[in-house]
């Protein structure tokens, strides 16, 4: 299988009800939500701002800003917005009047401590924000080929290739929060400038060298600026931004979940666009960690509030999951890398799991609504908060607005995972009711699926190929699938999966129709037994959703539920005006009688009652009253 290439979202448009109709409350309602709050925090103007206001610019602004202008680059790829623009190009001209000579360009480090610049790496976020800005950039310039944004980007980027690298005058350094070196490569692609992709195979191949740069850091920081504080001691350990050692020898993910897979990303995309086997040698290994024994069924990643982050094997607690939205995001993002490095399903598999569980599950239905965790159990009455604020109902802001601003964009960007193609070949990864426009041997394609997903198996795929060349188009046949069911020109053909995908030969005709049935059953899904939380638990999985009970339909003491998977049936609801597929049956829940106000007894008391259940997508959940949640439960 050749490796291909991902299809630009500016060349794919969404025509199905489940995502349209997401995406468009994100256009109409999350972005006006998010700009708001930027507007009205001093986030949008942060770079004309003067030191006798009242509210300064914090050192991770700018990203917040960066991601909002990316997401209003995915809505415009589809649909025009005067008004959304002339916000981008209102902000776009601060930057610029901001901008220094010498290309540096952050709101805090200008307006705020400007002698401080590239001080504290390790802390302070400044090349995290010029990673986002650069992919806003690109994004924004790839959907309306407008390249002043751009063109401050490149001057930035430039600024930042001379301060830093391997000679004498240039700091040695590399990113605390890992995100530019992704940014860098998308730079490179639009650009076609071989420097950006080298300054980020330089940070990628830097970290973790000896002498460990923040150290250094540290007592070039503490020396100058003795009345600062470099590092809180929560954040002292190399482990937490993955610096403890080189990252061709890292085969373990630890630390911050979001840093480390915004670094997995830029490493999957420097070894494919170099070749560098060691690099891809470690991106593999790090995948099979994270996946088969650090991530929840839902695809969230990062168990532990303390670290933003991982802990060790196995250990996936359901009340105190973190499991940060941005989390499941930046696995998503390197999941779709990982495929286009080296093609399997394995990989789109995990950004399925990811899209429509633990990411769709951080924005309520009117998209005005987060959660920056993502728990698998909730009990109201026992834990309120995290970290964050209210974990438990959405809020509509987080003071650290990463996940609020990462999930308006991610949502628009989902068109440019649909589908990949190589020269003389074309993969559908997503069942998703869609056009794209293509070529392949310089030939124009249309293809066009028509599906139901993910409430129905049944898929309809058109290709129209006015040329009449032949192609090779890849069906992938998803994990939870019991095997598809592929229709040619209306006859039945033979198929076997290799790497997860069906190899359909597609002749060389005007017009060619393939129907598909994925195989959809209702799945109960088994943890690993090392999974000490989920021993004897099952979860409830229908196609690409992993389903869950709230109180609102089951009452009290979910955690008590037994399940027969062999009476779940699907039936149609709605939650305020939302059609979905909710799942049904009988089940079991142990009885309280008999227990006499007792904590322990020596005696077994194993009464059951049945009960009536009713389980909802997880995604959906927190979308009514506040009360309890769980994912996983006892089998019978």
């Amino acid at each position: 299988m050749k490796n291909p290439n991902p299809i630009l979202f500016t060349d794919v448009i969404l025509e199905d009800n489940f995502w349209s109709e997401r995406l468009k409350r994100n256009r109409e309602k999350t972005l006006t939500a998010n700009y708001n709050y930027l507007k009205k925090q001093g986030r949008i103007d942060a770079w004309t701002w003067d030191k006798g206001e009242p509210k300064k610019p914090h050192i991770f602004w700018d990203s917040d800003v960066a991601k909002w202008i990316e997401a209003v680059s995915y809505c415009l790829a589809n649909e025009s917005n005067r008004s959304l623009e002339k916000k981008v190009d209102y902000i776009v001209d601060l930057m610029a009047n901001a901008q220094l000579d010498d290309g540096y360009l952050n709101s805090y480090f200008i307006n705020v401590e400007p002698s401080r610049r590239w001080s504290n790496l390790r802390q302070e976020h400044e090349l995290y924000c010029a990673g986002h800005l650069i992919e806003a950039a690109v994004a924004y310039f790839q959907a309306t080929g407008k390249d002043k944004f751009l063109n401050i980007m490149c001057k930035y980027a430039d600024h930042i290739d001379k301060a830093f690298g391997l000679k004498n005058n240039q700091k040695k350094g590399y990113p605390g929060h890992q995100e530019l070196e992704l940014a860098l490569v998308k730079l490179y692609k639009v650009t076609k400038e071989q420097k950006y992709l080298k300054l980020s195979k330089y940070f990628l191949m830097q970290r973790g060298q000896k002498p460990k740069y923040f150290i250094l850091e540290q007592k070039q920081f503490e020396k100058k600026y003795p009345n600062k504080q470099y590092i809180p001691p929560t954040l002292l350990s190399e482990t937490y931004n993955q610096s403890h050692e080189p990252v061709v020898d890292q085969k373990e993910v630890v630390g911050h979940a979001v840093r480390a897979c915004y670094m997995y990303s830029g490493m999957a995309d420097v070894a494919k666009e170099t070749k560098d086997k060691p690099i891809e040698k470690a991106c593999k290994h790090l995948w099979r960690n994270v996946t088969e024994k650090r991530m929840y069924v839902t695809g969230g990643i990062g168990p532990t509030h303390q670290n933003e982050g991982f802990t060790f094997d196995y250990d996936l607690p359901n009340e105190t999951a973190y499991a940060e939205t941005c989390a499941s995001i930046a696995l998503a993002q390197w999941a779709h890398r990982m495929f286009h490095l080296d093609p399997d399903s394995k990989y789109i598999n995990v950004l399925e799991r990811a899209i429509y569980n633990g990411i769709l599950s951080g924005v309520n239905l009117e998209g005005d609504k987060f959660f920056y965790s993502n728990r698998l159990s909730v009990l109201p009455d026992e834990i309120e908060t995290n970290a964050h604020g209210h974990d438990i109902d959405r809020q509509p802001w987080f003071e650290c607005a990463c996940c609020p601003t990462n999930i308006v964009r991610f949502l628009p960007s989902i068109p440019g995972y649909i589908y990949s193609k190589s020269n003389k070949d074309v993969w559908i990864h997503l069942y998703i009711q869609s056009t794209v426009n293509l070529e392949l041997n310089n030939s124009p394609i249309k293809l066009s699926q028509k599906t139901l997903q993910p409430w129905d198996g049944k898929c309809k795929i058109s290709i129209k190929n006015v040329q009449k060349k032949s192609f090779t188009l890849y069906l992938r046949q998803p994990y939870w699938s019991k095997g598809l069911v592929v229709k040619q020109s209306k006859k039945m053909i033979q198929t076997t999966a290799q790497k997860g995908y069906v190899k359909i030969f597609v002749s060389a005709e005007v017009r060619t129709t393939i129907d598909i049935d994925l195989g959809m059953n209702i799945n109960l899904v088994s943890s690993h037994p090392k999974v000490r939380q989920n021993n004897g638990k099952l979860a409830v999985q229908r196609g690409p959703i992993i389903y869950c009970m709230e109180e609102t339909d089951n009452g009290k003491h979910l955690n008590n539920i037994s399940l027969n998977g062999k009476v779940l049936k699907t039936f149609p609801a709605k939650m305020k005006s939302y059609k979905y597929i909710s799942i049904r049956g009988k089940a079991q829940i142990k009885s309280f009688n008999n227990w006499n106000n007792k904590l322990y007894t020596s005696n077994a008391i194993n009464k059951m009652e049945r009960k009536n259940i009713k389980m909802i997508p997880y995604f959906l959940w927190a979308n009514r009253k506040v009360g309890e949640m769980n994912v996983w439960f006892n089998a019978i």
